[in-house]
């Protein structure tokens, strides 16, 4: 890059968000369902409703529309992104990266970086810490930090179960450098446990089981081409290791518990999210759940619930962002809220 990167702490200075037009309500997932009704979905999501993408609307377009957003509504000029990372696990081909057709669409510099990160649950808070390092290595200013996902695409119309959970979205953040002594993002702590990535996954469309397509759909049920999803393992798991990452957060972070002022963690479902409030002992009023309206957007889940939080009591303090799933992997950081 030609211009100067000087070095600068890390802030995360903005979030907006995009969703599709095309609502799925629970009464339109219950119809043709038997002994599935509106109410029983949203009792065992808290979701009552999620957004899918149109025929042909992929995540590069919503996150397209969620950068252009944050463009007009803060006065960034494009050309002042120095990198853009895009979290996505529906990328719009194999290759090349996603990340390097909306540098082009978006206007930004030939001298951006642009960088694909093929990370679901957990990808914000893991592009989070890339972003950090980009700017406090003095290798770019300002990152324009992407997460979209179309989980719909990639999950089977009769599988209720899943479908009930997923709403396609995305969000933009604007990451940049600060002249200031005190971290702003960070510590991190991460965590991966591949021996579970078989408990979320899509078989098909890689090198190992070639290439899905909607051909290989039934009318009956999933295929290798769709989303599969252990919901009681994945819930297990969460059960298990967001504590532990919450602990190792807090010890690396030199805090207890009651100094974080809001808790962000992955919108999975109301239900997960309910029994780690409850383990980690948090009060109601500091944890965000937000997801009702949205469904789960993967990626974008804790910007879109961060954002929310903010827009509704912008105080300052400090938060704490938890990301957990696919893979099997996981992300903790604190940030500071301005």
């Amino acid at each position: 890059m030609s211009r100067s990167c000087g070095q600068g702490r890390a802030r995360l200075r903005a979030i907006a968000t995009a969703l599709p037009d095309t609502i799925l309500t629970n009464a339109d997932l219950a119809a043709g369902h038997g002994g599935w009704t509106a109410e029983k979905i949203l009792a065992k999501t808290g979701i009552s409703e999620r957004r899918i993408a149109a025929p042909g609307e992929t995540a590069a377009d919503l996150a397209f529309t969620a950068a252009t957003r944050l463009f007009q509504r803060d006065g960034i000029d494009a050309a002042s992104i120095d990198f853009v990372l895009l979290c996505t696990q529906t990328p719009d081909h194999p290759l090349p990266s996603t990340a390097c057709l909306l540098q082009h669409r978006l206007g930004l510099s030939r001298r951006c970086g642009a960088l694909d990160v093929n990370l679901g649950c957990s990808g914000y808070v893991y592009a989070l810490s890339l972003a950090k390092g980009l700017i406090e290595a003095g290798m770019a200013r300002r990152v324009l930090l992407l997460t979209a996902d179309t989980y719909s695409r990639i999950v089977h119309p009769a599988d209720l179960g899943t479908r009930a959970l997923f709403g396609d979205g995305a969000a933009a953040s604007l990451v940049d450098a600060e002249p200031d002594e005190q971290a702003m993002i960070g510590p991190f702590v991460f965590g991966t446990d591949g021996s579970g990535g078989g408990r979320l996954i899509v078989q098909a469309g890689g090198m190992r089981h070639g290439s899905g397509s909607d051909a290989m759909r039934t009318a009956t049920g999933p295929s290798p081409a769709d989303l599969f999803m252990d919901g009681p393992a994945v819930m297990a798991f969460a059960l298990a290791e967001v504590p532990r990452a919450v602990a190792a957060l807090l010890e690396r972070s030199g805090m207890d518990l009651q100094q974080i002022d809001l808790f962000v963690f992955h919108q999975a479902n109301a239900l997960l999210l309910e029994a780690l409030r409850r383990k980690l002992d948090i009060p109601p009023e500091k944890f965000v759940v937000h997801m009702a309206h949205c469904g789960n957007t993967v990626s974008s889940s804790i910007p879109f619930a961060l954002e929310h939080a903010l827009r509704k009591n912008p105080q300052p303090g400090r938060a704490m962002l938890v990301g957990f799933g696919v893979g099997f992997s996981w992300a903790a950081t604190n940030i500071v809220i301005h």
